[in-house]
């Protein structure tokens, strides 16, 4: 495909990394100059200097020959405007953008995206990803992450592998008779910081972050196998009210009726604010580096500490605070500086949140063509789990698994036929609209869209 990308910041580096690597035709516009120079020094793609809301720039970006758009400048009114440009002017047909004002984002509005007014496609919202995906995790307590698939029927874990784990050093193949009412598929693991698809004969082992595809109603039971006793917490703290803090507060007071929230917001504006437009959550206004006010929160009630704020640092202190002074908490901090994910471990945190691959995933689930709908981004692209559908055109209608003939770096993971999740054995047959979620590197990925097209593709 030809895509252009609007912003070379590291969201939109990141996704001109990974879509050239996929051997898509990539074109990248920003108006800074080292930003650009950067790019050209590191990928093989054009990149081009100037505002990508002048039609001559998207001109000299041949836009009239593009697939697709992707607006990710800092800039919300600028992203719009950008695909206002491509489509009435050049007539490209798929268009995203990232928008982060809440006004723009309120459901009542929604009527502003189609063609006769604004033709965005896709609108991709960081903080209400960021806020859905800290959501899910809290949801598995035990997984560093936990992701839905066909219809929530199926789910991705990601779980670290400790001394608990009850699996560990046990081959594979031996799972299915020690765990046979578990219905769940051990993809692979990140081990050394490489992705290992495992076979029949090769065992988990200490330190390793296994994925495991599950049937949804199984989770509590993997997570047990793998020795994580965890409960869901009731007591949250959040630090920092900002869009990602108030969005998770909200989904909470939504979905977990029994949870109770406190907001640590040092802004006495904003403060005021979320406690007006929030129902059941306890609202502080003060700094959370401030142990007086760490105090006043009840940290020693608390279970889950989540420092969402828009300092880094402020973030990583917060959570060696937290440590310092109450044990036993699951802390969790929003970093955008990569080079902080080696701190992880040396100052005990149990999760890092990284918004930039949250938005890629988000932006890249779009890219694929034919009937592959959602994916989920694993070592930067490296991997992907995507959710397909299986039509009747494709190759591999009435074939068994066994004899499918796809590649080593393709593995199923789970179908969903009806309302019946599926963990496929070597003689399982695919049929014509069967839902599978798999796993597959991306250099396959252009043989996964072949497998999967749609007819109009």
């Amino acid at each position: 495909m030809n895509i252009i990308i609007c912003g070379a910041g590291r969201v939109g580096g990141t996704i001109a990394k990974l879509l050239a690597e996929q051997n898509h035709s990539i074109t990248i516009i920003d108006q800074s100059s080292d930003d650009i120079q950067k790019i050209n020094e590191s990928l093989d793609v054009k990149a081009i200097v100037g505002k990508a809301t002048y039609p001559s720039i998207l001109e000299k970006a041949n836009a009239s020959e593009a697939d697709m758009i992707i607006a990710v400048t800092k800039n919300d009114e600028i992203n719009m405007l950008i695909c206002q440009i491509a489509f009435s002017v050049f007539n490209i047909q798929k268009k995203i953008a990232r928008i982060r004002s809440k006004d723009y984002l309120d459901p009542k509005f929604s009527q502003i995206y189609n063609k006769e007014n604004l033709p965005i496609d896709v609108i991709i919202s960081p903080e209400i990803e960021i806020a859905k995906s800290i959501q899910r995790k809290l949801e598995a307590p035990g997984a560093l992450d936990n992701v839905n698939f066909a219809e929530n029927k199926i789910r991705l874990l990601e779980i670290f592998v400790d001394e608990n784990c009850k699996i560990i050093n046990t081959p594979l193949e031996k799972l299915t008779s020690n765990f046979s009412d578990l219905e769940a598929n051990i993809l692979g693991v990140i081990r050394d910081e490489k992705f290992l698809i495992l076979k029949k004969n090769d065992i988990l082992l200490k330190n390793d972050k296994a994925y495991v595809i599950i049937n949804s109603a199984h989770m509590q039971k993997t997570l047990l196998a793998f020795g994580h006793t965890e409960k869901i917490s009731s007591n949250i703290l959040i630090i920092g009210g900002g869009n990602i803090g108030f969005n998770l507060a909200k989904n909470i007071e939504q979905s977990f009726e029994s949870a109770r929230i406190k907001i640590i917001e040092k802004s006495k504006e904003r403060a005021e604010f979320i406690a007006n437009e929030l129902n059941n959550s306890i609202i502080i206004n003060g700094n959370g580096l401030d142990e007086d006010v760490l105090e006043e929160a009840n940290l020693d009630d608390i279970e889950t500490v989540l420092a969402l704020t828009n300092d880094d640092e402020d973030n990583l202190m917060v959570s060696v605070l937290v440590e310092k002074f109450s044990k036993d908490k699951r802390t969790m901090a929003l970093i955008n500086k990569p080079n902080y994910s080696l701190l992880k471990s040396s100052l005990k945190i149990d999760d890092l949140i990284d918004p930039r691959m949250n938005t890629v995933s988000s932006i890249l689930k779009h890219v694929h063509k034919g009937s592959i709908e959602t994916a989920y981004s694993l070592l930067n692209g490296e991997y992907e789990i995507i959710e397909a559908e299986i039509i009747e055109t494709s190759e591999l209608v009435n074939k068994d698994l066994k004899n499918s003939n796809l590649p080593e770096e393709i593995r199923i993971g789970a179908i969903l036929r009806g309302d019946d999740v599926i963990i496929p054995t070597s003689e399982f047959i695919f049929k014509d609209k069967d839902t599978v979620v798999f796993l597959a590197k991306r250099d396959q990925l252009s043989l996964v869209e072949n497998i999967f097209r749609i007819s109009s593709f």
